[in-house]
Order: structure tokens, then sequence, then C-alpha cells
């Protein structure tokens, strides 16, 4: 049973050890007073550009908890391994944060987790992992591994929901195209919102799911696209890719109804003058609320991250905020855990919480209990909330603050 000592009796404020040097204290996976916290994302390689600021916000969460009233006693570390944009890399790095390093827990931010998730759930399972499992991997799902906490609920990327195809309908959209990587989360993605549009009664057009990852030779696609006669797009690509597909088409002269982007939004696409040109128009999507839809949690983010990183913007990064949420669930953990307690009580805890939200920002409270109740590129509820770029603003669209729908009866289809 988890320890009884609650947080409100804590007293002080968490002291936090953020260098990535030893820090003393009793043994982090014991329920010590130091808790070493790893953080695994790509510093290095092709998908490093769009997770330069994990640790940073893993760290401003830490930090700005401290000031809460009833924060934990305990310390906190942290610990940065680098997966090097590679499955290899993600077992390499998880392999050392768990044996070397000993951390109490892992954060796992990275498209590339799905390398480590069977060490994971097996060798390491009496590590809590808790990260964003946009990865696609299956180990998420994996009832057995009940040490893995995805901040995304439960995401079967095997799954359909309606909420696509209702958004694209709303729009007057008539024929769906998609365009992802050959990886398991971009291409499950991807299908699933070509059914998700036909279940809505619009066609489907063009459907490419084999582009390398980081592809740039975009001719093809844009051919096809436009020949399919396409008026709405899903691009789960990265932005650069996303881009030069949205290039060319403009230059084809074709005119779509909707673009959505699965990345993206945030501080970063504002600071590259070509790229907020290229992004005019798109639509964004995310699956915690945007800045501009308030919610506790968003502005507690948003000031939080701006405090602690020397921000000069209201706006994070894609990589601070996943690396912001992912600090908050492993808070909510200690929340129903107790501060001090072990690496099994805190597991046991976090696997009944049903009440987390990320301060409002997650649509729907994720039951962690609940596997496969959400569809790939979903949050809670099968919802997800839409920004549109005007200018160097990314404006919330009224349709899909947030909009929601529920798991078709099938499954993708590949």
């Amino acid at each position: 049973m988890p320890r009884t000592r609650p947080l409100a009796a804590a007293g002080a404020a968490c002291a936090l050890l953020l260098s990535a040097t030893a820090c003393g204290g009793e043994d982090s996976a014991t329920g010590g007073s130091t808790a070493k916290i790893g953080v695994l994302t790509s510093v290095s390689g092709s998908a490093s550009a769009g997770f330069t600021g994990v640790e940073a916000g893993v760290k401003a969460r830490l930090a700005a908890y401290k000031d809460e009233p009833g924060a934990c006693e305990r310390d906190f570390e942290v610990v940065t391994a680098d997966d090097a944009s590679t499955p290899q890399g993600a077992l390499a790095a998880t392999q050392k944060l768990v044996r070397q390093d000993d951390v109490f827990a892992v954060l796992p931010n990275s498209s590339f987790f799905f390398g480590a998730g069977q060490f994971a759930g097996t060798q390491a399972k009496g590590t809590p992992f808790v990260g964003a499992g946009f990865d696609g991997g299956k180990q998420w799902l994996n009832e057995d591994y009940r040490n893995l906490f995805n901040t995304l609920g439960n995401t079967d990327y095997e799954k359909v929901a309606s909420t696509m195809g209702a958004y694209w309908k709303d729009l007057g959209g008539t024929k769906a195209a998609t365009v992802s990587f050959d990886t398991a989360s971009s291409s499950g993605a991807a299908l699933a919102s070509v059914q998700s549009a036909e279940h809505a009664g619009l066609e489907r057009g063009y459907v490419n799911v084999k582009v390398p990852f980081g592809s740039k030779d975009v001719g093809p696609l844009v051919l096809g696209i436009k020949n399919s006669g396409a008026d709405v797009l899903y691009l789960p690509v990265t932005p650069e890719t996303a881009f030069a597909i949205v290039g060319g088409l403009k230059q084809a002269g074709v005119e779509l109804k909707s673009v959505l982007l699965a990345t993206g939004y945030g501080a970063d696409l504002l600071k590259s003058e070509p790229a907020v040109q290229a992004a005019q128009g798109l639509g964004f999507i995310t699956n915690t609320a945007p800045i501009g839809v308030p919610t506790p949690g968003g502005t507690a983010m948003r000031d939080g991250v701006k405090k602690h990183t020397g921000g000069t913007t209201d706006l994070p990064s894609f990589s601070e905020s996943i690396g912001w949420v992912s600090a908050d669930l492993l808070l909510h953990g200690f929340k129903k855990a107790g501060c001090d307690a072990t690496q099994e009580e805190f597991i046991d805890a976090l696997r009944k919480s049903t009440d987390w939200d990320a301060g409002g920002m997650v649509p729907k409270p994720i039951d962690f209990s609940d596997y496969g109740a959400i569809a790939g590129s979903h949050a809670s509820g099968n919802c997800f909330f839409v920004s549109i770029l005007k200018g160097k603003e990314f404006v919330p669209d009224p349709k899909a603050k947030p909009v929601c729908g529920t798991l078709l009866d099938e499954p993708v289809k590949r």
C-alpha cells in the first residue's frame, strides 16, 4: 500500500537538483530523499530538431512545482539520455538510464521509444515510464506492462475514431488524402484519418504511407494529391516535409479546404520566417489545449516555461510542452502515492488513477486502467484541438476547441 503521509503535510518545497551530477541522498529507487528522473528524447539525429526543449520543459515543471502549496520535500535530479533518433539508440539510452543511472522514473518523449518498449515492460518493469506515447509502440497497450503511463492516454494506432471525418465534413470536405512516414504511429494515424473520412461520407483520395522519414522528395506526392481531386489533407509528418508538400500544392494551383498537421504547433515555428510563410492557413492538431484555449494548466505551463527557461514568448515550443506535461503526470503520481513512495508504490497508485487532466489541458481525465480507448492522433475522449496559423498567431478553430468523437467498430486497414 502507498505510504499515507499526505502532500499537504509535506512542509517545505522541493529543492530541485537539476544538474546531471550526483546529488547524494538515499537510493532513488527505494523511496529515498532524492528521485533521479531520466529523460529519454532525441538529442541528435534526424528527429532532434523537434525535441530540443524536452529537458527544459521537464525542468521548468519541476521548478514551478516547488512554489506550489504542499510540494514534496523530496528532491529531484534530471538526467537526459539521447536516443540518437533510432530504435536501437532508444534501447541503449533506456538501458543506461535504468541500469547505470539508477533513475526512479523515465520520461520517454521519443518517436523511437518502441525500440525500448519490451525492455521497459519486462527487464525494467520495476521502473515507472511516464511520457508521450506518440511512437505508436505496442508496449503502451500491453496490460502486463503496468509500469508504462502514456500522457496521451492509452492510444491504439490500429483503431479509428469518427472525429476527423466529422470535422472535415463540417468544413465541407468531399475527398480526403493523406501522406505519412513509414512508421507505426505515422502510418496508423494517416490510414485512420481516411477511414474516418469515409465513415463521414467523404471519398478516399490519394494515400501514401511509405514515405521515408524526413523526406523532402515531394514531387510525386504533390502530383498524386492533385490528380486524386482531394480537398482535405492530413499530414502526420515533420513540419519540414509537410511544408514542402503544401508548397508544391500551391505551385500546382491546388486549393484545399483543410490541411491538418500532426506537429508544428509552438514557438519553434514562429522563429522561422520561411516556416511562418509556408504555414499560413494550415491547421495544427494538438492533444492538449493550445494556449489560445485558456485552462489553469495551460496558464501555469505558459508562465512556468517562460520563467524557468528564460523565454521571451508566451508560447512554449512543442517539445517544451511535452516535457512539461510528462513531468506534470510524474508529480501527479507522487500526489497519489505519497511523497516518499517507492517505485512499486508509485506504479500501483498511478495505475489506479482516473482523474489526471494536466490542469484541464487534456480534454477528458485519463483512466490509466483503460487500455486502447483512444485512436491515433487523438487525446482522451477521442478529441483533438485545431489551431490555424494566421500571421504569427495560432488561432483556435472554433469548430475544434476541441472536437470529439467516438471509436468506430473497425480497425485500421493496412
